[in-house]
């Protein structure tokens, strides 16, 4: 960190945290000029809430920096929540987390520290890497890469920044493991050392259960499990409570296990197939961000990863030409992605992040099966 090139002035991004929580503290040993930023996102319980807060200020009084807190719930509700609860109506499964860190937490954050604080670097306790890349033009161009930590790894959840936001992030986690992390806190002294850490979503947390926050939002919605021929073999209470790829849970008596391969919005119905019917050879993806390279100009062989806890597995993207809607949403950038071996429980909404090893390529949203490989 005492070698970082540039001013040694950062807002540290505090979730009150471990993690965040060493992140402030390195960059302080390490002679930075540190002032905390919280993002107030809801009210209540909660690691991002009024226990988070708590500790965070708590933190940055133990180290002797100033603390603030940025009032971003509405900014949460719009962005966030109302953008989950739309798409589990429509029978999508959303990533939240990448459209947060864009939409709410790094950009957000860098336009109120430069504006208030005149600060144009934030750092935050994510177990990702960012490195200068030589171009042999004069010019670098910012790349993301994977935490050390190969369990612990976040740059999944960051392919969607852009390169206005990447150049100007701080990760000191990066080269750390988790238990190093801990380790750190403890010798460091740090209040959040032993803080246990949040296993679910924070609006899971925040509500108890991802089905109590969908519940809060959507009304009950009876309707039919059916398999591809539309063979009905039982019901359910919402599509919203299903994922692709589940298994268990379903209700259903079958003469084998059956698997959920589309949620129908418009039917209101839960599709179900065999295991042997449920893997897919290629996707489209939409709403692509080239986060460490320039957009390609033609096909490009790579490695993807289509969950966070999936392992990367070779695949041939394809640029596709925008449909209206790509073009409507301001991200039209689309790709066919033909996976060297037939993947399981490809959800339209989740993320396809790809990589060349170490290196964040991109990546994008599912938006599903290719039309000569849908499911009827």
């Amino acid at each position: 960190m005492r070698a970082w090139p540039g001013e040694h002035r950062v807002a540290v991004g505090l979730s009150g945290g471990v993690d965040s929580s060493l992140t402030a503290a390195l960059l302080v040993a390490a002679g930075w000029q540190v002032e905390g930023l919280t993002l107030w996102l809801m009210s209540g319980k909660g690691a991002c809430c009024a226990e988070g807060l708590v500790d965070a200020a708590g933190l940055c009084e133990q180290l002797g920096v100033p603390h603030h807190v940025v009032d971003s719930r509405e900014r949460f509700q719009q962005q966030i929540v109302d953008f989950l609860v739309q798409g589990y109506g429509d029978g999508v499964t959303p990533l939240p987390c990448s459209r947060c860190n864009r939409e709410v937490k790094f950009t957000p954050m860098l336009e109120w520290a430069e504006a208030e604080l005149g600060i144009s670097r934030i750092a935050t306790g994510h177990y990702a890497r960012v490195r200068l890349a030589d171009t042999g033009a004069g010019s670098g161009r910012h790349q993301l890469l994977r935490g050390l930590d190969a369990h612990k790894d976040q740059s999944y959840f960051l392919y969607d920044l852009p390169q206005a936001v990447l150049a100007r992030l701080v990760f000191p986690l990066g080269e750390l493991t988790k238990p190093d992390t801990r380790l750190e806190a403890e010798a460091l002294g740090l209040r959040t050392a032993a803080k246990p850490e949040s296993q679910d979503l924070c609006l899971a947390d925040h509500h108890g259960s991802m089905k109590a926050f969908l519940d809060a939002y959507l009304p009950p919605r009876q309707g039919q499990i059916v398999l591809a021929d539309g063979t009905v073999v039982g019901e359910h209470d919402g599509i919203e409570h299903f994922t692709i790829g589940q298994r268990k849970g379903l209700g259903v008596a079958w003469s084998e296990p059956l698997h959920v391969v589309r949620l129908d919005g418009a039917m209101n119905r839960v599709v179900v197939a065999p295991r042997a019917e449920a893997a897919c050879g290629a996707c489209v993806v939409g709403a692509i961000n080239w986060v460490s390279i320039p957009p390609p100009d033609g096909p490009l062989e790579l490695e993807v990863q289509v969950r966070y806890r999936s392992a990367p597995v070779a695949a041939r993207l394809t640029p596709l030409a925008p449909t209206d809607a790509d073009r409507a949403s301001g991200r039209p950038a689309r790709g066919r992605l033909q996976f060297s071996e037939e993947q399981f429980s490809i959800t339209p909404g989740q993320a396809a992040v790809f990589y060349a090893g170490e290196l964040v390529l991109g990546g994008g949203l599912i938006q599903g099966p290719p039309p000569d490989r849908a499911h009827q």
